[in-house]
């Protein structure tokens, strides 16, 4: 039987354009360390509630005074995680837009923090409302706590204090993105960095210990990657490591993968906030990163070194541009705890891609209500990608 309205909508689906490739003048012969994106930082971050940031101020004391009392040799390596003497409400006053949004922007890194929660409701009732409701405040940030209630991994930056998040779940953040990657098939490969918070500091009367980061945890994170993304849209370690002996070898060998077969993929990469070997609980029973869905921080020597974190370009971007060189791939930042926003001084952002790092991370992908000025950081061009200036001798088509 003829049904005209049916071969419509076949002969309309035959001559629809397929979505444009991104980036097309980059030569597809690229290695995937071989370009340079924007990323940003804590992606998920929401606004905190303004009178969470005056009561923090209280108790806490800026960077500078936290500094001043540390021993030399720990003063040294605070000061490159944490360069400026910034307020903690200065340090947290910043948000993105939702995933989705970042990535019509042009953002091609993303930055994702996960928090155990094997029985569900850990993060569901935060310390700081309980105490500012108790003292009579009522005009708080609207917080609702029902997607925190079931098990499984939670995304928020610090538990009780800065708890808002535009996707309050892992596998609701690893929707979006595989939703919006859907969408756009030959888009630049999409590099997601994990933070897994393996420590909690419970730093308010009445806030309890977050549940402990356990091997069980890592294996989580692999199976919820595995449970949004099929696996030929992940680039794993395997894929790099081929017939090499080590991680380490193949990338020193040139591994990576073109961008010609990269395109349409994510990238996940782990790290934690307390160094290279914080997440090595990720290696148990997967030596070298076998059979894992994410690269691991790492520092050169390391069987398992590809990626490494390093994000301060300004004391580090000698070091940077020998390791891109190299052929690993590095994440580092654009601006820092928002001081670089609040005196417009983008010389952090110039050193950042200046050093080839492949991911260059900021708050200030767009200007959000809360901007302390007119900064804003994009990629040099204009685009999603361009050619890593330390890495790339020839870059189009």
């Amino acid at each position: 039987m003829f049904r005209p309205v049916l071969l419509l909508l076949v002969l309309a689906a035959m001559t629809r354009p397929a979505y444009a490739e991104e980036a097309p003048e980059l030569s597809p012969e690229l290695k995937i360390n071989q370009i340079q994106v924007l990323g940003t930082h804590n992606s998920y971050h929401a606004p905190v509630d303004r009178h969470i940031l005056a009561m923090m101020d209280g108790r806490l004391p800026s960077m500078g005074k936290i500094v001043a009392s540390l021993p030399e040799a720990a003063r040294r390596q605070f000061l490159i995680d944490h360069p400026n003497d910034v307020s903690f409400s200065q340090a947290l006053d910043y948000s993105h837009p939702s995933l989705t949004s970042q990535l019509d922007l042009g953002v091609r890194g993303l930055e994702i923090d996960v928090n155990p929660d094997p029985l569900g409701g850990a993060y569901s009732d935060p310390a700081a409302y309980r105490l500012l409701r108790a003292q009579g405040v009522s005009d708080l940030l609207p917080f609702d706590p029902t997607p925190l209630a079931a098990p499984g991994l939670k995304v928020l930056h610090m538990p009780d204090v800065d708890f808002s998040s535009v996707c309050p779940t892992f596998q609701s953040c690893l929707a979006e993105i595989r939703a919006w990657s859907d969408r756009h098939p030959g888009h630049i490969p999409i590099f997601v960095m994990i933070e897994a918070k393996v420590k909690s500091f419970p730093i308010l009367p009445g806030s309890k210990p977050a549940p402990p980061f356990t091997p069980e945890t890592y294996n989580e994170i692999d199976r919820t990657i595995l449970a949004n993304f099929p696996r030929e849209r992940i680039i794993a370690p395997d894929d790099v490591r081929g017939s090499y002996p080590t991680l380490e070898s193949a990338i020193l060998a040139g591994a990576w993968p073109s961008l010609a077969t990269a395109r349409g993929k994510v990238m996940f990469l782990l790290m934690t906030a307390t160094g290279h070997d914080g997440a090595a609980d990720y290696l148990i029973d997967h030596p070298g990163l076998k059979g894992r869905m994410a690269f691991m921080d790492s520092q050169p020597g390391q069987d398992r070194a590809a990626f490494i974190l390093d994000d301060n370009a300004v004391a580090r971007g000698a070091d940077i541009r020998d390791e891109v060189a190299k052929g690993y791939f590095v994440r580092t930042r654009s601006d820092i705890e928002t001081y670089e926003a609040r005196i417009n001084d983008h010389s952090r952002a110039d050193a950042a891609f200046a050093s080839g790092g492949q991911v260059v991370s900021t708050d200030y992908e767009t200007q959000a209500p809360s901007s302390p000025g007119p900064y804003l950081v994009t990629l040099p061009g204009q685009g999603v990608a361009r050619c890593n200036p330390v890495t790339a001798s020839h870059c189009g088509r």
